[in-house]
């Protein structure tokens, strides 16, 4: 998925905008609500969960919630049931970017150069003409100045020809006129903002039946066509119209904790996502690196790398440019859930290949490197009863602060296929930065945090690491169905 790292400043796709809190909730919210969300994985296709007639309403300022949220190929999703009666969407969990949106439309909604996806039963579209409690955001909504990135409240209303008596009142009765949102890898969206009730199912804490908090005049981008962006998503950035900050999140936090790739297609458990006080909480034994504050993107995560280390040898030429912003903002690392691999930068990344070639005398399998888009792949012996994955040499990462991030087996060289004659053939899920000195200097991918605790302290602005059996978390959350 895209980072919204490009020079168009047109906001991504819009996001949960809880409007019952409204933008200005964010900062007056003080109860101590968390979330606890579930993310899956379905590597090809997306099942729409299913409500239980047992289920109970609740207010939204309950106590804990568990929603599935599962995975398609290159991410994570979210399942939202929005509008009345509700109609179950899934969308990609996104820390690198602020919005969310949800294609619209029965027959209409397109998206063009998605042939990956053609095979695949794509995600049901949101019709807002089914929907009793379905609106249109109105040109004056703080919301709709945010998705034109406009500076000046007037100019939304203006785009959609109000009068100047009624701009100056405030009293303009036009919808918000429609946007264009590009991604950082080339990905638009085109729709309009909408407003419906959405509802979140899970469990609350000390509760165990199954619970619904709905919240009223969810804002939200009904999109109608994109490219190369099939399914919708949901931004957890620090912009307005993030969830975090919609839900008044942004001066507690949330985490995860990613399953492994071999719970894909598992229906029955989901990887733990938390937002609120229990996010943040009883984390004292944390390792916690600071976040960067970018001057050109400020919504978004960012951590400074200073090392890696490959088995025993430890690579100490860093580029600056990952653990600081030059003079125009670029620089930095960003942690970002909906990009799947890390990224680094050339020569950076060339040493790293470098000194893994030194380290691993098996024979490279040059034709998966053609093939794919990885530059190292190896083909290495498989037993059953041992793993392949021991015979890699470990990898850490080093972050400010003293914090050192060693991947779990799996987490950098991975299966391209089942095993042949005793033999499978293994990849590095790394990749070059390929944006020369624009944007983020890397990123530290969706793939490289499975089995991961993250935790996004927003209230102390730092960003906590911990291995972690993730399977595990989800079963003491009541995410894994046995």
């Amino acid at each position: 998925m895209a980072t919204p790292f490009t020079n168009n400043p047109i906001l991504i796709l819009l996001l949960i905008a809880f409007l019952s809190f409204n933008q200005t909730l964010a900062s007056q919210r003080s109860c101590t609500t968390s979330l606890v969300l579930g993310l899956r994985h379905a590597w090809s296709s997306i099942r729409s969960p299913t409500s239980s007639a047992n289920s109970k309403k609740i207010p939204s300022q309950v106590l804990d919630l568990m929603e599935p949220l599962r995975e398609v190929r290159d991410g994570y999703l979210i399942s939202l049931n929005l509008g009345t009666p509700p109609q179950v969407i899934q969308v990609y969990m996104d820390t690198g970017s602020d919005l969310t949106w949800v294609p619209c439309g029965n027959l209409s909604f397109s998206c063009m150069d998605c042939d990956d996806y053609r095979n695949t039963k794509l995600n049901p579209t949101f019709s807002p003409s089914a929907s009793s409690s379905s609106l249109r955001d109105l040109c004056g909504s703080p919301f709709c100045k945010d998705i034109h990135s406009s500076d000046n409240a007037l100019d939304p209303c203006t785009m959609a020809g109000c009068s100047l008596t009624t701009l100056i009142r405030g009293t303009c009765p036009r919808p918000c006129p429609s946007f264009a949102y590009t991604y950082g890898a080339g990905g638009v969206v085109v729709g309009t903002l909408g407003r419906d009730t959405l509802r979140v199912h899970g469990f609350s804490s000390g509760n165990p039946s199954n619970v619904t908090s709905e919240i009223p005049s969810f804002c939200f981008g009904c999109i109608g066509s994109t490219f190369r962006e099939p399914i919708g998503i949901v931004g957890f950035g620090r912009g307005t119209l993030s969830l975090p900050s919609q839900l008044g999140f942004l001066q507690k936090g949330f985490s995860h904790c990613f399953l492994a790739f071999k719970y894909v297609n598992n229906p029955n458990i989901s990887s733990p996502l938390v937002i609120g006080d229990v996010a943040i909480s009883s984390k004292e034994n944390m390792q916690f690196t600071p976040m960067l504050k970018s001057p050109v993107y400020p919504n978004y995560y960012y951590i400074g790398m200073e090392a890696i280390t490959i088995g025993n040898n430890s690579i100490t030429q860093v580029p600056l440019s990952l653990r600081e912003f030059d003079s125009q903002g670029n620089g930095g690392m960003l942690i970002d859930s909906g990009t799947t691999y890390t990224h680094l930068p050339e020569p950076f990344y060339s040493d790293v290949l470098s000194v893994l070639q030194s380290v691993i005398t098996y024979p490279r399998a040059k034709e998966m490197e053609m093939k794919t888009s990885f530059d190292l792949c190896y083909k290495v012996p498989y037993t059953t009863n041992a793993s392949s994955d021991e015979l890699f040499p470990s990898i850490t990462f080093h972050f400010l602060n003293n914090v050192s991030l060693g991947l779990p087996q799996g987490n950098h060289f991975y299966a391209m296929g089942p095993p042949i004659n005793s033999t499978v053939v293994k990849c590095l899920l790394f990749q070059t930065m390929d944006d020369g000195d624009y944007g983020p200097a890397g990123v530290f991918g969706s793939f490289q945090q499975q089995n991961v605790e993250v935790v996004y302290d927003l209230e102390k602005e730092r960003i906590g690491f911990q291995t972690m059996d993730c399977a595990s978390a989800a079963a003491s959350q009541g995410l894994h169905k046995r």
